[in-house]
């Protein structure tokens, strides 16, 4: 036999010896829980070392996304969604509930402030929008520090500043609430052409990017997250955060899990979202500093003063009707 086909017939061996492995590798990851989650790095760390801890170590699998393109898989897929359990921002969960009815009820150890609350999906995080700035090109700029979304009109903030587009990111959407809410459809229009104008080149399709060209100093102002402002603030960078003079509007983020008719994975997940609600919420809270749960503590000197809830209840309806402001503002 020559020693080419000798050769082949190794590889084909070898290759036979493999099929089983990974077989065996599939069908244990289909036996995995698997998160979908929209969420920042800090609640992803947080809901892993919650799991691990727990001993829950080989038995989910987290894939992340962002929020818009989570939410259009959602909307689209329905129950057949690959996802067992998720967290995700509560008014795509909501809209997918009234739509298709994919989650399930669960009562989980923890009592929830917001007493109508529902029994399909519990809040994970708070997500708060903010003004924040870098200290150091501020004053090199010679610039005042705005107070409120509209002080983001003037025009010597004009290629000063950055945003996130709201069609890409919900953070965006804060900002549009806050606008709507304390001046009205025709007035929030204008404000958001000026902030728009502002922006230039700056309007970014994630709602950290904001803060990231902030923090390097491509840009001196930006609108975005409370918490990552609070976060680098903490870690000592030159950046500091204004609570707009509209209001500190937020939506939360909620842990639900999907019906899909496996009452073993099903109780799994049970059990998981407990862990998170219960354990990994004690380190999230750190970050995210609202209470949403009865005996939750507060941190009081990074919490923001006037907190509002946008008037109308947040769904996917009203986003879109939201997302097109921007669009006839620029």
């Amino acid at each position: 036999m020559k020693i080419k086909n000798v050769k082949s017939i190794l590889v084909l061996i070898a290759l036979a010896l493999l099929l089983p492995l990974t077989a065996c590798g599939n069908k244990e990851n289909s036996d995995a829980v698997v998160i979908y989650s929209n969420a920042d790095e800090e609640a992803i760390v947080a809901i892993k070392d919650a799991l691990d801890a727990a001993g829950y170590q080989d038995k989910y699998i987290v894939k992340t996304f962002g929020t818009s393109e989570l939410g259009g898989k959602l909307l689209a897929e329905g129950k057949n969604i690959e996802a067992d359990m998720m967290t995700m921002s509560s008014f795509y969960i909501d809209s997918a509930q009234d739509k298709d009815n994919i989650f399930l009820d669960f009562k989980p150890d923890v009592v929830p402030l917001d007493k109508e609350n529902s029994e399909y999906s519990y809040p994970i995080t708070v997500q708060e929008g903010a003004i924040f700035y870098n200290t150091k090109e501020l004053e090199a700029e010679g610039l005042e520090v705005p107070k409120s979304f509209k002080d983001l009109t003037k025009p010597e903030y004009k290629d000063k500043l950055s945003i996130s587009d709201v069609k890409h990111s919900s953070t965006a959407w804060l900002t549009i609430q806050a606008l709507v809410d304390n001046y009205g459809e025709d007035e929030a229009k204008n404000i958001l052409s000026k902030i728009y104008e502002n922006a230039g080149n700056n309007i970014e399709s994630s709602g950290s990017g904001p803060m990231k060209k902030v923090e390097v100093g491509e840009a001196v102002i930006g609108i975005g997250l409370r918490h990552q402002a609070v976060l680098k603030k903490a870690e000592g960078k030159p950046i500091e955060f204004v609570d707009p003079e509209e209001g500190t509007y937020y939506l939360t983020e909620n842990l639900a899990i999907l019906n899909k008719d496996n009452p073993e994975k099903e109780e799994l997940c049970k059990e998981m979202a407990n862990v998170i609600l219960k354990e990994a919420r004690k380190e999230i809270i750190k970050f995210y500093p609202n209470a949403v749960y009865e005996g939750e503590q507060e941190d009081e000197s990074i919490k923001a003063k006037d907190v509002k809830k946008y008037p109308e209840k947040l769904t996917v309806d009203l986003l879109k009707e939201h997302q097109e402001l921007p669009e006839s503002a620029k």
